[in-house]
């Protein structure tokens, strides 16, 4: 009796699969995976919830890395609070060996950069190669200068992949009420990444979950709500492709040559949104768009774009028509 209530106690909060959670990534070998999460440091229900999903679904697909848009410990930074805050809730990954690699959000210390588990070596904003031709780039949008931008155009341009995805916290296009669009960000960022080629953006700060319909030939995400949700916030606006303001969430993504597939997952391991997107190969330079667009992929997937949708019926045989009836005849006076 005494091994069956402690059967019972390890399977607590062990999240199950149902057939409406499928894995909707190809999951190929030798491809790039890995998850993004965003404004992840507040412990609560909802930390906790998506850290224990991330960890099950990575036995399913084993992502290398994890991207974290900003906002990484709310509130005070001792090392007490690296511990509470990151370490123990997400101490099955990191046991995993899953590596965390994060940019600043306007409310995390500089001082962040030191911590190892972040992998920030140091400073402000970097680059890591995962593998050959894809690169990423992790941007500090809290300052902006003239060094950081000189710095970005440098790496941009010296990269030579194919795959270039910048991450950072404040979103440059945005449905959101409480903040919206970051136009200063944007100002100074959006020409850089238009001129150098960068494919796609992963941003925070808000607390939902909004994918945004390529802007000037860049895939733009945010995924605020891996540790708060601000539900009613979202205002779909002629940006939004897909948004969710009422659940926790995290994503996964995979880069399987020209193409990234992408899946975004809620606390209770149910799929908001998936599909993929397409570069569209190299362009002249123009300041209007990218000079490597991607494009939503129009025709379905291998792994079917897009959150499942129920079966439709069958569509119901047309009636046997029955025997020709005679004509009417003329009437007759009665």
């Amino acid at each position: 009796m005494r091994r069956l209530v402690l059967i019972a106690i390890l399977l607590v909060g062990v999240p199950s699969f149902t057939a409406g959670q499928e894995l909707r990534l190809p999951n190929k070998e030798g491809s790039v995976k890995f998850a993004i999460i965003g404004d992840s440091g507040e412990p609560g229900t909802g930390q906790r919830a998506v850290a224990a999903q991330m960890a099950a679904w990575r036995g399913r697909f084993p992502f290398g890395f994890i991207l974290m848009n900003g906002d990484n410990l709310y509130g005070t930074e001792r090392p007490t609070d690296y511990e509470n805050k990151f370490a123990r809730p997400y101490k099955a990954l990191i046991d995993g060996g899953a590596k965390f690699y994060a940019a600043l959000g306007n409310h995390d210390d500089a001082a962040q950069v030191n911590y190892k588990l972040f992998n920030m070596g140091g400073a402000k904003y970097y680059t890591f190669k995962p593998k050959d031709g894809v690169r990423f780039f992790a941007i500090d949008s809290n300052y902006v200068d003239d060094k950081q931008l000189e710095w970005l155009d440098k790496e941009l341009a010296a990269s030579g992949s194919d795959w270039k995805i910048a991450f950072f916290h404040h979103p440059l296009y945005s449905s959101g009420a409480t903040h919206g669009s970051a136009d200063l960000q944007r100002d100074l960022l959006e020409p850089t990444l238009l001129k150098r080629g960068v494919n796609v953006v992963f941003t925070g700060h808000e607390h939902f979950y909004e994918r945004i319909k390529p802007q000037k030939g860049v895939a733009y995400f945010i995924i605020g709500s891996s540790a708060k949700i601000r539900k009613g916030d979202l205002q779909k606006s002629a940006l939004t492709a897909y948004g969710n303001d009422s659940e926790y969430a995290f994503m996964l993504a995979e880069i399987v040559g020209d193409e990234l597939y992408f899946q975004t997952i809620s606390s209770r391991g149910v799929t908001l949104d998936a599909g993929s997107i397409k570069r569209a190969g190299d362009v002249q330079p123009n300041t209007g768009v990218t000079t490597q667009p991607v494009v939503p992929q129009t025709k379905p997937s291998p792994v079917q774009p897009g959150p499942a949708q129920p079966a439709k019926p069958a569509p119901s045989k047309p009636a046997q028509p029955g025997p020709a009836k005679p004509a009417p005849g003329p009437a007759t006076a009665k």
